[in-house]
This record gives C-alpha cells, structure tokens and sequence, in this order.
C-alpha cells in the first residue's frame, strides 16, 4: 500500500483547520475572491434580466 493519508482524513483535517486570513496571493484570498466574482456575475444576470438590457447599455455607455 502506499504512505498516502486517506482522503476522508485530509478532509476532516481541512475542517477543523479553517484557512487563516492572511496578506498577499494565499489559497483563501482566493476562495475568497472567486466567491465574489461568482456573486457579482450572478448580479449582472440578475440586473440583465430584470431589465433587458446588458451592463453597457443601462449604464448608458452605448
């Protein structure tokens, strides 16, 4: 058998030890920052639908 820690392990590891905020290009700055992003696409969806028309043109940009 290989050395490898079973995955259930590592996940529960993961779980008791939630990412520290820290400064700079860290793994949880960039979950963090990919939840944003998800957020304010899912917004533009939204305002697009609700209004028929794109980001550009109720801005008024064309």
């Amino acid at each position: 058998m290989s050395s490898e820690t079973p995955v259930s392990e590592t996940i529960s590891q993961q779980s008791t030890n939630p990412p520290e905020p820290a400064f700079g290009w860290t793994p949880y700055a960039e979950q963090i920052n990919g939840r944003f992003a998800m957020i304010g696409f899912i917004g533009l969806l939204v305002l697009e639908l609700l209004t028929g028309q794109g980001l550009l043109h109720w801005l008024g940009l064309l």
